[in-house]
């Protein structure tokens, strides 16, 4: 009986030893484990309490003594038995440490297991997720720990899946770019088996790939890691639309083309059918001219397609294919200049996707009209305007340098000015840093809805698109239209969405008889509808003996994206460069430097032009130097029937001598327009044979070329192009008549 009584002694010390521990009254805890020892040493769980106690106090050489002295005793077989009792226990209060998110303590607890029983998968696995919640992460681990080799290992180590995947989450969320995080991507493959782990695996994958590809620029390693995606659903349709443009990204146009003509064959729908033939026709007009015949054949494929989905006119598409319908007319303009036309297909297309947002989206926008409501009750026409702007381009990029003069200018007095920024985190970036610092409110997200909802509440005025259709996120955010008055300029041509109210423009780059093809009105500045106060210039990394031009040589240049390199105006340039003697022409673009090389070289072989005479120019590491290395050429040819735009601001701004053809649509007037408010007639041509006869008269006339630099030296002091300030204002005015026209046409009193 009296053993009995006291073993129940024991077992209630036990407990309250343990009840010490968790309330963290170490002392009394250490001191009942101490009693206990005395009264049962052979009892070894009593050691392994009293050694974590000592641990959790920091007195982890006692600790170690502890369990040392406890298992001296025994033979192999009874060592291996307590050192699983001992981890046991370990694992147990690292657990609990975690629950309590003392991840110091937890770390402690799981390093002591890590020496115990070095592979022990799970116990590793855990510790990297908490290095990676205290930030101590270094990437490093996997194979310190042995990680990596013990995954790698023959036959597969038993793992628990769900908690593999769930680090390499982790793992891909805090440190996507190490390489022993592709690793541990490659490593995983062998332990899923079932299919809701491959699909929650794919997801994860195909997160990390659109971080990695796009916010971190590093689409090759992004690509490689869907590729891993494919080795375990090779026909999965989402992942080749997701690698194609992964692909693309990195000039890896063959395979691109690849990836997207086999999610054509496997797509069954035709908003899908439309989407995969976008990528076909992406890959083929981006990869530098020799593809062209093949490009004209899916883009005429693409606009029966597109007219198929007028005729159908669903509504019932849901909302990723919405989002991806929204630009896949993208490449029109590149291959003909017809606005009529374009700008009809272009128009039906946004009304379908505004359709279809308004049946899924149809809550939000009933919740924004309402606001607008509650807000006419209080609103008038001299209030301080609230003015959004909307972009993914606030960092170095094209229109980041273009719209940040407007900013800079804004008068604060009279405008509150907000910045929505769509997944815009760029690294080492002083251009993103500075709109974060010049906008009265920034607000940055990659979640569409978040940002809706963000403008929305801050009741905006007039929300202004920078992106137009070259970002699907932009377009579904001004579809269900957040503000009561919305505004698309600079990105790109007008997207066509019903719910966009004006698009910027002036009375040169789009002419009154434009108005009867937009849907949105069109609000012509009185000058110009861009100006820059000027470019940053550094130092050149360019000069003729370096591409062996002799330095009395008459040098055309002429650097582009591969899409815009039609085939009709590069043969033109060819024909320019034969006219003029001792003359050499540079290329520089995006595109894949093989094709470009050949589609130039097959133009200057049929044109009778020596190859001898052209120069493949490497991209450089700054705008900075971009601009400097201008001043190796004495002429630049403009392409159509898509200009330049930001290339021709560049390019007045370093005082060269520009050659366009003007055309018709929006896109083949951008220099146009630029040249008339830089005071720069000489240039402008208005057919095929003014931009040869241009070409070759700025080539052979000296004097000309001279007088045109001049010019162009002068305005920079006088020109509308070149003066951000005036720009703004006339910007602001026409903000305060569009609130005008807001307020009368719904009687707000003023």
């Amino acid at each position: 009986m009296s053993a009995i009584l006291a073993t129940q002694n024991l077992d209630e010390l036990n407990e309250k030893a343990y009840k010490y521990l968790v309330q963290e009254n170490y002392y009394q805890a250490t001191q009942i484990y101490e009693l206990l020892i005395d009264i049962e040493p052979n009892i070894k769980s009593y050691y392994w309490y009293l050694g974590l106690l000592l641990l959790l106090q920091k007195q982890e050489a006692e600790a170690q003594t502890t369990w040392l002295m406890a298992m001296m005793e025994g033979e192999e077989s009874d060592t291996v038995q307590w050192t699983e009792q001992l981890k046991v226990v370990l694992n147990q209060e690292a657990l609990r440490q975690e629950s309590i998110e003392d991840y110091g303590n937890a770390v402690l607890l799981r390093q002591h297991i890590k020496e115990l029983c070095p592979t022990d998968i799970t116990n590793l696995l855990r510790l990297i997720q908490l290095q990676i919640k205290q930030e101590n992460y270094t990437g490093e681990e996997l194979t310190d720990f042995g990680i990596l080799k013990i995954l790698q290992s023959e036959p597969p180590v038993a793992v628990e899946c769900e908690l593999l995947i769930t680090v390499l989450d982790n793992v891909l969320n805090y440190a996507p770019l190490y390489l022993s995080s592709q690793e541990l991507v490659k490593a995983c493959v062998t332990y899923i088996h079932e299919q809701q782990q491959a699909n929650t695996f794919i997801h994860i994958l195909v997160k990390s790939a659109i971080k990695i590809g796009y916010a971190q620029k590093q689409p090759a390693i992004a690509a490689s890691i869907l590729e891993i995606c494919l080795s375990l659903d090779p026909n999965n349709r989402e992942i080749l639309f997701y690698i194609t443009g992964l692909y693309f990204a990195y000039s890896k146009y063959s395979k691109g083309i690849e990836t997207a003509k086999l999610s054509y064959f496997l797509s069954t729908e035709l908003a899908d059918q439309i989407f995969a033939n976008n990528l076909i026709l992406r890959g083929l007009v981006s990869s530098g001219g020799t593809n062209w015949q093949a490009a004209c054949e899916a883009w005429q494929k693409h606009e029966l397609l597109l007219e198929e989905l007028k005729e159908l006119n669903p509504t019932n598409l849901n909302s990723l294919q919405i989002s991806r319908l929204f630009n896949t007319d993208y490449f029109t303009p590149y291959f003909q200049d017809k606005p009529q036309l374009y700008r009809k297909l272009r128009n039906s297309l946004s009304k379908v996707c505004q359709a279809n947002i308004e049946n899924y989206a149809q809550e939000s926008i009933e919740k924004f009209q309402q606001r607008y409501i509650q807000q006419q009750k209080i609103l008038n026409s001299e209030k301080t305007l609230k003015i959004g702007y909307l972009s993914h381009c606030f960092q170095s990029h094209s229109v980041g340098w273009l719209a940040r003069w407007l900013i800079k200018h804004h008068d604060r007095d009279r405008f509150q000015i907000n910045g929505y920024f769509i997944s815009c985190d760029p690294a080492f970036d002083p251009l993103h840093e500075w709109y974060l610092d010049h906008f009265t409110y920034s607000y940055k997200s990659s979640i569409p809805e978040a940002l809706t909802e963000q403008i929305s509440q801050d009741e905006i005025d007039i929300l202004i698109d920078l992106d137009s259709i070259t970002l699907d996120l932009t377009c579904g955010i001004m579809a269900v239209k957040p503000a009561p008055v919305q505004v698309t300029w600079l990105g790109w041509d007008a997207s066509g969405i019903p719910a966009i109210d004006y698009f910027i423009a002036d009375p040169y780059v789009l002419p009154e008889s434009a108005d009867e093809y937009y849907s949105e009105k069109i609000w012509r500045l009185p000058q110009t509808y861009i100006a820059v106060d000027g470019f940053e210039v550094g130092v050149p990394t360019l000069r003729r003996d370096d591409l062996h031009i002799p330095t009395d040589a008459i040098v055309y240049y002429s650097g582009q994206r591969g899409f815009k390199r039609h085939p009709d105006t590069a043969r033109l340039q060819m024909k320019i460069i034969k006219e003029v003697p001792n003359s050499y022409f540079l290329i520089k673009g995006d595109a894949d430097e093989e094709a470009i090389k050949t589609f130039f070289y097959q133009l200057a072989e049929e044109e009778g032009v020596e190859i001898e005479r052209l120069r493949f120019l490497p991209g450089v590491a700054s705008e900075a130097a971009h601009r400097a290395n201008l001043g190796i050429a004495d002429i630049v040819l403009d392409t159509y029937p898509y200009n330049g735009a930001t290339t021709t601001l560049e390019t007045l701004w370093m005082g060269i001598p520009l050659v366009t053809r003007v055309g018709e649509q929006f896109a083949a007037r951008n220099s146009y327009t630029m040249m008339v408010n830089a005071g720069i007639s000489e240039g402008i041509a208005w057919t095929d044979a003014e931009y040869v006869e241009w070409g070759v008269r700025l080539g052979k006339d000296e004097n000309l070329r001279q007088q045109v630099a001049k010019k162009l030296k002068v305005s920079r002091q006088t020109a509308p192009l070149w003066n951000g300030k005036q720009f703004t204002r006339e910007m602001e005015k026409a903000y305060e008549q569009m609130w005008q026209k807001y307020v009368e046409a719904n009687n707000i009193s003023s």
